[in-house]
């Protein structure tokens, strides 16, 4: 199994960079993280029907369409999904690469509210653009940042990876 990962933080060191690179050391399959910071922003005149889309664009869907689940892991920005995975989405919304993928939503912030609100519009909008949301596979790790091993940029806490690990396999079923 091959797993596209998007990471709507784009700091390397964030807590949701730690979750990423942990979620992906807990299973065997073979990953992919897209490089969401060179797209373009969203142009649908760049984006019609017959249109060659911009180079980074192209790449995106390549990746997408040879992946077999889609892993999308995200901080909250102001009760919302950051802007530059959302713009990652909407390059994805025309084209049929999600169509019935499995997919999963890892969410964590230091907002109040952790991020509840990005973690259900991610799930909202994966589900409309057809990709198959597994339940299972989806966390919300609220507003405690993982303890994570500053040399490896990796979760630390048992706990969190015991759900990591989880979450996973559930995508992988």
């Amino acid at each position: 199994m091959k797993i596209l990962a998007l990471n709507g933080s784009l700091r390397a060191r964030s807590s949701n960079a730690a979750i990423l690179r942990s979620a992906l050391a807990a299973t065997d399959a073979t990953s992919a993280v897209a490089d969401i910071a060179a797209l373009p922003h969203f142009h649908p005149d760049l984006d019609t029907e017959g249109a060659t889309p911009p180079a980074p664009v192209a790449a995106l869907r390549r990746a997408a369409a040879e992946a077999d689940a889609v892993l999308v892991v995200s901080p909250e920005y102001a009760h919302g999904v950051p802007g530059v995975l959302k713009n990652a989405l909407d390059w994805l919304v025309s084209s049929a690469e999600f169509l019935d993928k499995p997919a999963a939503v890892l969410t964590a912030s230091p907002s109040p509210t952790g991020a509840e609100y990005a973690h259900e519009q991610l799930r909202e909008t994966l589900r409309m653009m057809s990709a198959r949301v597994i339940p299972d596979a989806c966390r919300n790790f609220g507003s405690i940042a993982p303890k994570t091993d500053p040399a490896t940029g990796t979760v630390t806490d048992p706990a969190t990876l015991q759900e990591l690990r989880t979450a996973m396999a559930a995508l992988r079923s």
